[in-house]
């Protein structure tokens, strides 16, 4: 009986393993490290090879605690969520997938979940070895279900790599990629600057409601927050579908390429460009501004740009460029105010007074926990910035941090 209940069980498994390997829609899957070690491993079941089975599955075991610590079930369905494939591509699109479409996934799915739930016991039962073996965690959810659920929220959740990450920046290539370890600052601990950030946040949400967004420049004094405020916003809204890309000022010429790529993704997303400035001569300059020359989201209106800078104008305007006659100096000039005036909201953060400072550092202080009377931190604290030339919010954190050391 006991031969004939692992005949019946290898039987299952071999017709699993068939199953697995006929997958189309979700064809990507079987890249997986993962899965292709449990391939490996019922390849090794029908050989009948004990010694073999053993350590194909041990190596089966080893991905999965290196992918997630062991839960099978999870990974199954992150690799599912991960998947940028023909299917959630047309959903994606707002575009109703073929008959013959929809019900391959919903059987591949299928299999997929039948996968999840394999557990140690199933799988060592045609194995016939008398040796300890390690274990895992079955899944418990129906992977049909929460895919297709995910699926009808795809301009929440995203689809392929937009699914776990939420900033990226280009490569030296033009690809996208996404920032293994973002910075997590939040809203709630940012102080100061509460106004200039509002308009960050409600242009972001009109974007995310799908009402028309402006382009938005960021210009101040280094350290006030420029930046932070634009990294608050996208880990605060990106649950709601935000995603950030980061490009370089030597990579405004991919720009137009983003916009196509970008346009029918279900998620909104925001070019982040960082310490915007150009030389008078410049090829970057004309690049960004035939980009900006009309509205960015009447081309595509799932993204918006956003860039920080130091200067007002972001050009570098030399003396030379004031030279010449009248009419040739006022063009001069009007051609670099004409990039900063092609952003629709313009956002100056302005180095704080004494007060404003000294008001950071005691709200950075007490968030902190640290404990110190009043007049003592304002002493410091104005001493730190002196030594440093001015006063800033980057200063009074550092001056915080500081403090806990």
């Amino acid at each position: 009986m006991n031969d004939l209940n692992n005949s019946v069980q290898l039987k299952n498994l071999t017709n699993l393993k068939m199953r697995l390997l006929s997958l189309s829609v979700l064809r990507d899957l079987l890249e997986d490290p993962v899965l292709q070690s449990l391939l490996g491993y019922l390849d090794s079941l029908e050989k009948g090879s004990a010694s073999e089975g053993v350590s194909c599955y041990g190596e089966f075991v080893s991905k999965l605690y290196k992918a997630n610590g062991g839960f099978l079930g999870d990974h199954i369905m992150t690799l599912c969520e991960n998947s940028d494939n023909v299917y959630v591509g047309l959903i994606g699109r707002g575009k109703t997938p073929p008959l013959h479409i929809e019900q391959s996934i919903r059987n591949e799915l299928a299999t997929l979940n039948d996968i999840s739930r394999l557990t140690p016991e199933i799988l060592l039962e045609s194995l016939d070895v008398n040796c300890p073996s390690p274990s895992f965690a079955s899944g418990d959810k129906n992977v049909c279900d929460e895919y297709m659920r995910r699926c009808e929220n795809v301009g929440k959740y995203g689809y392929g790599i937009y699914t776990g990450n939420h900033m990226f920046y280009l490569d030296d290539s033009g690809a996208i990629t996404p920032v293994m370890n973002p910075d997590p600052v939040t809203e709630d601990s940012l102080v100061g600057y509460h106004r200039e950030r509002r308009k960050v946040y409600d242009n972001t949400l009109a974007l995310l409601s799908g009402k028309p967004a402006a382009n938005v420049l960021l210009t101040g004094d280094a350290g006030t927050g420029k930046s932070t405020a634009i990294k608050a916003v996208a880990n605060a809204l990106w649950r709601e579908g935000l995603r950030v890309i980061e490009l370089r000022k030597n990579q405004l010429t991919y720009i137009p390429e983003l916009l196509d790529r970008l346009a029918l993704n279900p998620l909104k997303f925001i070019l982040y460009i960082d310490d915007l400035s150009f030389q008078s001569d410049d090829d970057n300059f004309n690049a960004l501004k035939a980009v900006l020359e009309g509205s960015v989201s009447a081309r595509s209106r799932n993204v918006v740009i956003y860039a920080t800078s130091n200067r007002r104008h972001i050009i570098k305007e030399k003396f030379s460029d004031r030279e010449g006659d009248d009419i040739h100096r006022n063009d001069t000039v009007q051609e670099f105010m004409s990039l900063s005036d092609r952003f629709g909201i313009h956002i100056t953060f302005s180095k704080p007074d004494k007060a404003s400072y000294l008001c950071i550092v005691k709200e950075l202080a007490k968030q902190k926990g640290i404990t110190m009377p009043e007049e003592e931190l304002e002493m410091q604290a104005e001493r730190f910035a002196l030594e440093r030339g001015g006063r800033s919010p980057r200063l009074a954190k550092q001056f915080t941090d500081l403090l806990m050391i």
